[in-house]
């Protein structure tokens, strides 16, 4: 998905080597003024495809989304009242194992929806899972008894939502980005599809 941005970035390097070629040209030429003006020209390409592939890089992670699609299933284990275990597993064939507090397990994600712009250059709506909890049905006890959290979400070195605030033209080629989450009971042993549109997340019961 980040292939537009890779390829927008070389492309703004190359335009800032053209630039900056001109530019020693012209002051070789002691064209001071063209030299000057092609100076600034070339730095603010570099600047250009500095972010753009930062972008390229903040995208890593995130799975492009054309339908809806099973992101993960759970198996949910009851191990005492309001404790269970969680059993995680994704397309690529990772699983991994958690052990929750509450009576519901509780998922949630990152989702991008991009301008129907960049759809036509391979671009399409993304998400990566963030994170998963147990949930109480009580109010009091969400408040008051023991909170287990724990992070789905792939280590990147940069984060494409924090690069949209610190580039704002980023953030103007993206329709929407927000978060969505889904819940299920986990008080009985259950097994769970955790699939993924373009509305959110969806927690659906897989019946033997």
């Amino acid at each position: 998905m980040g292939d537009l941005f890779f390829y927008a970035a070389i492309v703004a390097a190359g335009v800032a080597g053209g630039l900056l070629s001109l530019c020693f040209l012209a002051l070789f030429r002691k064209h001071y003024l063209s030299a000057g003006i092609g100076l600034l020209l070339a730095l603010a390409t570099l600047g250009l495809g500095a972010a753009l592939g930062a972008a390229c890089v903040g995208v890593h992670g995130y799975r492009a989304l054309l339908h809806e699609e099973v992101a993960a299933t759970l198996e949910v284990t009851p191990l005492e009242p309001q404790w269970f275990e969680v059993t995680l597993r994704t397309p690529d064939g990772a699983e991994r194992h958690f052990a929750l507090a509450g009576d519901q397990v509780y998922v949630d994600a990152h989702i991008l929806k991009w301008k129907p712009l960049l759809n036509l250059f391979g671009l399409r709506t993304a998400y990566e899972l963030d994170r998963i909890a147990g949930r109480y049905f009580d109010i009091e006890q969400e408040r008051l008894q023991r909170r287990t959290l724990f992070s789905l979400a792939t280590p990147k070195p940069l984060n494409l939502f924090l690069l949209c605030k610190e580039y704002p033209f980023i953030e103007a080629f993206l329709d929407a980005e927000y978060g969505s989450a889904s819940y299920a009971m986990a008080r009985e042993p259950a097994l769970y599809e955790l699939r993924v549109s373009t509305s959110g997340l969806l927690l659906r019961p897989i019946t033997p």
